[in-house]
């Protein structure tokens, strides 16, 4: 059914009001589950570290993290359904093959982010939280180890972030194969420059240290030869 210009915006406006509904709904459950959230998240730590203690540095410290980790909740809620209004708002204007290629990258990309961030906290958390706790251990000075909570939040989230956005990465490439961009034959060719810049990007998105690096860049290499597979034939 066509629409009018005024029935899109109409249409455009309800979907975003829909969405700033769910979001205000899931930041309150976000408000109630953050204190669970905060002991999910420092899990890691605490596995890997005898009696850990984490610092709060300031009064506000336990309303901003409260609020912090309401609103990501808030926004894990939302994302989908933000997706899937983005889709049912497009969806009538494509054509039958551009649904069959745009539908794929809505559904894959959050699953994505997921595995991405689920192989950070599960893999790359406890062995990146034993080193730099063993560090700070082996120096010859009597050292206290104690860091703020909002500081370890920050690092343990933006991780889980980069890794998310990291795996996104066959779904880049495919999509530029599908659009014509790049062949599957100049990404062949191109390997060996692919896998240097994914070094030098592991080292720049993750902390100082090799292993950390080398947990980003490997993953994020088998990905690109897993794209291959599914670009199309030159």
């Amino acid at each position: 059914m066509n629409m009018t210009l005024t029935q899109h915006f109409a249409e455009l406006r309800r979907r975003i009001l829909w969405t700033m509904v769910v979001f205000v709904f899931a930041f309150g459950v976000g408000w109630v589950v953050a204190p669970f959230v905060e002991s999910f998240l420092t899990r890691p730590l605490m596995a890997v570290w005898n009696d850990a203690k984490l610092l709060y540095t300031g009064l506000s410290d336990g309303l901003m993290i409260q609020f912090s980790l309401a609103t990501l909740v808030a926004l894990i809620i939302t994302v989908p359904v933000l997706m899937w209004h983005i889709w049912a708002y497009i969806a009538p204007g494509l054509h039958k093959n551009e649904k069959q290629f745009v539908l794929p990258i809505f559904l894959f990309s959050p699953v994505l982010f997921l595995i991405g961030a689920a192989f950070a906290f599960y893999v790359l958390f406890p062995i990146v939280f034993k080193f730099f706790i063993d560090l700070n251990k082996s120096g010859t000075l009597p050292v206290v180890l104690i860091p703020s909570v909002r500081g370890y939040l920050s690092f343990a989230i933006d991780l889980l972030k980069v890794f998310g956005i990291a795996f996104q990465l066959p779904l880049v490439l495919i999509l530029l194969n599908r659009i014509g961009v790049l062949s599957r034959r100049t990404a062949q060719r191109s390997r060996k420059y692919v896998i240097v810049v994914i070094f030098i990007v592991a080292a720049v998105l993750t902390p100082p240290d090799i292993v950390s690096q080398i947990l980003l860049a490997a993953p994020m290499w088998a990905l690109f030869e897993i794209s291959l597979l599914f670009m199309k034939r030159d």
